[in-house]
């Protein structure tokens, strides 16, 4: 029997001593000189050249960063991109990750009303139930909108519970624009996000999903610069793991990642993407331009393990 979905990444941020996520967010116009120039993949007006680029990318990242994170966060809509194509090489690449132990995060953000969000979770988040295809696996844990409220997120707790899956379910953003909605107050003087969160907390204490950690399977997306903010959405959510995007590229610090952190200093998962996939175009990695690309991401993933080092409990 699996185990819940909490335990087991908790489990993979004490064995690797760090709770760093990996987002792969791959754009063809960005990848390194070494694939795009390949005779077999330098046309990015074709729609099988350019995949097989964003793919190579890719599986070389996963291969970089599985000896030295937890989990990484692949997003569907970069393989969307490319259609049908597109959509297979996004569950290849989650396989990939997955038979390398990394706990794998789709991040799909689906919403929407009960019979379709039940074929929602049934594509993005069950494993596969035709025979054909029982030896391919859906990732460990999904992004999910709220916005359809239980209807919309019913389908994928439902198959947390029963696969020994996760979720995350949005509600506080790291765009810049998040405040517009998020901040909103009711007349009770609460932000839409402080809502959300105890929706959300509710939520996670249902039945049959609270792990022997003390997690729930439903966690939540929670990214803020607020001090203040980030504690009251944390205390609302005591027993969610915190999905926590922004950090690096979008300038989340590690003092908001702290405020973000469970009473024991657990209980999150921080996701940096570009900052890390794209370290080769860093002057702080590779200042000269001579530096092998892998190297550089390499790198720039063992400095982000060292500056969240002392704000989070790996052990």
């Amino acid at each position: 029997m699996p185990r819940n979905f909490a335990d087991r990444l908790l489990d993979a941020v004490h064995a690797k001593q760090n709770p760093l996520c990996v987002g792969i967010d791959p754009i063809y116009a960005r990848l390194p000189a070494e694939i795009i120039e390949h005779k077999a993949l330098n046309d990015e007006s074709d729609a099988e050249a350019a995949l097989d680029a964003v793919l190579e990318f890719c599986r070389r990242i996963i291969r970089i960063v599985a000896p030295l994170v937890p989990a990484v966060k692949i997003n569907s809509a970069f393989f969307e991109r490319y259609y049908w194509e597109g959509l297979e090489g996004y569950f290849d690449l989650v396989q990939e990750a997955a038979e390398r132990d990394l706990i794998v995060i789709g991040d799909v953000k689906r919403g929407d009303v009960g019979h379709s969000a039940e074929q929602y979770a049934r594509a993005c988040l069950a494993d596969p139930s035709f025979l054909n295809l029982d030896d391919r696996v859906a990732p460990d844990a999904v992004t999910v909108n709220p916005y359809f409220g239980l209807d919309g997120v019913r389908p994928f707790i439902d198959i947390a519970r029963e696969e020994q899956k996760g979720i995350f379910v949005l509600v506080r953003t790291s765009n810049e624009s998040a405040g517009e909605l998020q901040h909103l107050t009711t007349a009770e003087g609460l932000t839409v996000a402080e809502c959300l969160a105890a929706q959300v907390s509710a939520w996670a204490a249902d039945e049959g999903l609270i792990g022997e950690s003390g997690y729930s399977c439903v966690g939540a997306v929670v990214s803020t610069r607020d001090l203040d903010e980030a504690r009251r959405l944390r205390a609302r959510l005591d027993k969610s793991i915190l999905l926590i995007p922004g950090y690096g590229a979008q300038g989340l610090g590690v003092e908001a990642i702290a405020a973000l952190l469970g009473t024991n200093g657990d209980g999150a998962i921080v996701n940096a993407s570009r900052s890390i996939i794209y370290a080769y175009q860093d002057p702080e990695y590779n200042e000269d331009g001579e530096q092998g690309w892998e190297s550089c991401v390499e790198l720039a993933c063992k400095n982000f393990i060292s500056r969240l080092s002392g704000h989070v409990v790996s052990s």
